[in-house]
C-alpha cells in the first residue's frame, strides 16, 4: 500500500466557480495527468480541508462527486484511494470524459439540494426553520405514537380524531368553516396534488398552472399525462380575464403567489370563483404558507367562498417541518369519496404513527405555540431584508420569501457572484414553464438565522450596487 500523497491544491475564493468544484477539478486533472496514481491514498476530508483552509463540506462534496464518477475508491476503515480506472490504459479519452460527465440520480439530487458548507448563507426559497422545535413536545408526541396499535387496513381519509383537530385548526388559522367529513389527511402538498390529479385527470386533459409558478405542480400534472397550460399572473396573482378555456383544473396560490408574492384581492377572488362555476373547472388552492403574514390578517381562503368548486391543500412542511410528511386536503365530500377509492386502489396511505404524533401536537397546542414563535422570528428576518434592500423588495407581506426584480441579463450574474461569496439565492426565471416574463432574484429567509439573513443581504446589496449603481440610491 502506497503512502498518502501530498497534494499541491489551492482554492480561489474570488472565482465564480464553487470551491468544491475547484477541488474536484484539480484532483481529476492530477489523476488524468498521472500526478495521482491508481492505489494511492488521498488525505482525509478533514485533513485536506484544514490544508486548504475551507470547510470539510467543500472537500466532502468534491470527494463524493469523484466517487460517483468512478475516480475514487473507498476502503472501509482505511481511507480514500485513487481507483484503477482513473489512469487505465484501456480507457479511451472519450470514455474518461463520459466518466467525468456522469452523475448518478442520487448525486444529481445532492447537487440540486447542495447542503451548505461552513460560512455559506442559504437564502433559497421553500425551506423553513427546523431548529426551533419544542423538543419535549416532540418527544411526547412520539411517545404517544408508540402507544398506537398498528392498523391492518388504514383509513384512506385519515384518523378521525386528527381530522377533527385539523378542522378546528383551519377555523382558527384560516377562518374556514369545515367539518371533518370534508378533510382528508395526506402526506403533504405534493402528495395531495397527486391524488387529486390521479383521480380527476385523464391523459390529454388541460391543467392550468400559474406562470411563473410552482414547479412541482407542473411535474405532477405532467406525470399524470395532462397538458400543462401556463396561466399568467401579475403582482396580485392569477389574472382571471386571461385564463384559457377548457381547463379541467387550475392550480393557484392566492394567499401568497409563488414566487412573485402577490396577494389575490377579494374582488378578483370572487371573479375567480365565479369563473370556476361558469366553466366547471376545479380550483386547487395551495395554502402553503398562509399562516405567516406581516401586514394584515390573512384574507379568506377561496375554499370558504365556494367549497363545491375549490379543493384546498394545506401542509405542515412550511409551518413545522417537511420531514413530518403530513398535510391535508379540503374538498367536497363526493370528490373526497372518489379520491379515497383511488387511494385504496393504489394502496396509498398516510403513516398512522405520524398521524398520531401530529394529533398529540395539536391536542396540546404545541403547533399553535410553534406558529406564534415563528411568526415573530420570521417577521424579524423579513424586516432585516427590507431594511437592507429597501425599495427593491416586493412580495414581502407574507410567507418565507421575497423577490427583487432585475434586468434579465443581471439576475444570473448576481446569483453567480453571490454564490462565489457564499450566499445562495435563485432566479425568478427558474419558476417559469414557458418563456420567462419576470426576471430577478427569489430570496428565502426560512432556513437562515437572523444573523445569516443580515450578512447575506449585505452581500447582495454590495453586489447590486456594483451591477446596478442607481438601483439602491
Amino acid at each position: 500500500m502506497r503512502a498518502q500523497v501530498e497534494l499541491p491544491l489551492a482554492v480561489d475564493r474570488t472565482s465564480g466557480v464553487p470551491m468544491a468544484v475547484q477541488v474536484g477539478d484539480q484532483l481529476r486533472e492530477a489523476m488524468r495527468g498521472g500526478a495521482l496514481r491508481a492505489g494511492e491514498r488521498l488525505p482525509s476530508s478533514r485533513g485536506l480541508a484544514t490544508l486548504l483552509g475551507v470547510s470539510r463540506t467543500v472537500v466532502t462534496e468534491a470527494y463524493q462527486q469523484l466517487y460517483a464518477e468512478g475516480w475514487l475508491d473507498g476502503r472501509h476503515g482505511s481511507g480514500t484511494y485513487v481507483a484503477d480506472i482513473a489512469r487505465s490504459p484501456n480507457t479511451r479519452p472519450a470514455e474518461r470524459e463520459s466518466l467525468h460527465d456522469h452523475q448518478t440520480g442520487e448525486q444529481r439530487f445532492q447537487r440540486r439540494r447542495k447542503i451548505t458548507g461552513e460560512g455559506e448563507v442559504d437564502l433559497r426559497p421553500g425551506r423553513p426553520w427546523v431548529r426551533a422545535h419544542d423538543t419535549a413536545a416532540w418527544r411526547r408526541a412520539w411517545r404517544s405514537a408508540g402507544d398506537l396499535l398498528l392498523n391492518d387496513y388504514p383509513d384512506p381519509y385519515g384518523h378521525t380524531e386528527l381530522r377533527g383537530l385539523l378542522a378546528d385548526h383551519m377555523r382558527r388559522a384560516r377562518a374556514v368553516p369545515v367539518g371533518s367529513g370534508n378533510i382528508m389527511v395526506t402526506q403533504g402538498t405534493g402528495h395531495g396534488l397527486d391524488v387529486l390529479a390521479a383521480t380527476m385527470l385523464r391523459p390529454g386533459d388541460r391543467a392550468g398552472v400559474e406562470e411563473p409558478g410552482y414547479r412541482v405542480a407542473r411535474a405532477v400534472f405532467a406525470a399524470r399525462g395532462a397538458e400543462i397550460v401556463p396561466c399568467p399572473v401579475d403582482d396580485e396573482g392569477v389574472i382571471v380575464e386571461r385564463l384559457p378555456r377548457g381547463l379541467k383544473m387550475l392550480y393557484t396560490t392566492p394567499a401568497h403567489q409563488f414566487p412573485l408574492g402577490g396577494r389575490l384581492p377579494i374582488p378578483r377572488r370572487e371573479r375567480l370563483v365565479a369563473w370556476a362555476r361558469r366553466t366547471g373547472t376545479l380550483i386547487i388552492e395551495d395554502d402553503y404558507d398562509a399562516e405567516f403574514r406581516y401586514d394584515v390578517a390573512p384574507l379568506p381562503a377561496l375554499y370558504g367562498l365556494d367549497p363545491d368548486r375549490v379543493a384546498l391543500l394545506g401542509t405542515l412542511s412550511k409551518s413545522f417541518s417537511p420531514d413530518v410528511g403530513l398535510g391535508w386536503l379540503l374538498g367536497p365530500a363526493p370528490l373526497l369519496a372518489r379520491i379515497a377509492e383511488r387511494r385504496e386502489e393504489l394502496a396509498d396511505r398516510t403513516s398512522g404513527p405520524v398521524q398520531r404524533a401530529v394529533t398529540t401536537l395539536l391536542q396540546h397546542g404545541d403547533i399553535d405555540r410553534h406558529l406564534r414563535r415563528m411568526r415573530l422570528e420570521y417577521a424579524r428576518r423579513r424586516a432585516a431584508i427590507v431594511a437592507e434592500l429597501g425599495a427593491l423588495v416586493s412580495g414581502d407581506t407574507a410567507g418565507l420569501h421575497v423577490t427583487i426584480r432585475l434586468p434579465a441579463e443581471i439576475a444570473p450574474v448576481a446569483v453567480e457572484k453571490a454564490a462565489a461569496r457564499g450566499v445562495l439565492v435563485e432566479t425568478l426565471d427558474h419558476y417559469h414553464g414557458a418563456a420567462p416574463r419576470y426576471f430577478g432574484l427569489v430570496i428565502g429567509y426560512g432556513s437562515a438565522s437572523l444573523t445569516e439573513v443580515r450578512r447575506g443581504c449585505a452581500v447582495l446589496r454590495e453586489l447590486l450596487a456594483e451591477l446596478l449603481p442607481d438601483a439602491l440610491q
